[in-house]
């Protein structure tokens, strides 16, 4: 499909009545919208198949369905860093900021680096980028050791006090899918949760609790990816104080 192809095809899911619902339901404040479901983008996706050069061309369109479809079609491993700073940059709700960092970021070569990067980026959205990538990291590498995902809870811990909604939400998340990978992690993860805990900070305590209540159930789900044997945080990891 060509790029007119696909914008006459968005055109015919496009409803003014799932924009209202969007903001409404999901907070989902988006400029130039058609009002598309993502689900409807997820299908038409996978009808388009991986195509580079039309990625770059909707995302210039700046149709927000069409910079949506971008993220699901361009190739993560030919991503390179300034294009994904100028793509984050642009981020002004969670659904476009998953929609980049769940299945395309987090495949791309530079996913670490830019995590913990934009981890202590000043904007709401940049910053939540970077704990997404942190939190689907662990589903896209099912290889890695548990030394990969023990590196992100620094920023875990520094950025527990930031209360802003949609990065707090994405700070509880990372903590939660790391406790999820194995079951040394899931120690570390309550480990940490009990020490925000301790923190002079409402948005740590929610983040600590929502997240003990789900690695504390009596049979959490939790995967059986790559580990090692278990030992205590380092003293400099819990020792970092919340911003």
């Amino acid at each position: 499909m060509n790029l007119q192809q696909v914008l006459r095809r968005l055109k015919t899911l496009s409803d003014p009545e799932k924009i209202k619902v969007k903001e409404t339901k999901f907070g989902i404040n988006a400029k130039n919208s058609l009002g598309i479901y993502h689900k409807d983008l997820k299908i038409l996706a996978k009808v388009i198949g991986q195509d580079n050069k039309l990625a770059v061309e909707l995302y210039e369109t700046g149709i927000y369905e069409a910079r949506i479809l971008c993220s699901k079609i361009y190739d993560p491993k030919r991503l390179s860093k300034k294009q994904m700073d100028g793509w984050a940059a642009n981020f002004d709700n969670w659904e476009i900021c998953d929609s980049f960092c769940m299945g395309f970021f987090a495949k791309s070569n530079h996913a670490l680096s830019k995590a913990r990067e934009w981890s202590e980026a000043e904007g709401e959205f940049v910053k939540r980028a970077g704990f997404v990538i942190m939190a689907a990291y662990g589903f896209a590498d099912k290889k890695s050791g548990n030394e990969v995902f023990e590196q992100f809870f620094q920023p875990i811990v520094r950025e527990a006090g930031d209360d802003r909604l949609y990065v707090k939400k994405a700070v509880n998340w990372t903590l939660r899918n790391i406790g999820k990978r194995n079951i040394d992690l899931q120690r570390r993860a309550i480990e940490i949760a009990n020490y925000l805990l301790t923190i002079d900070s409402s948005s740590a305590k929610w983040i600590a609790k929502n997240a003990l209540s789900e690695l504390e159930k009596p049979k959490p789900s939790i995967l059986d990816y790559p580990r090692h044997l278990y030992r205590p945080m380092a003293n400099k990891v819990l020792q970092r104080k919340s911003r």
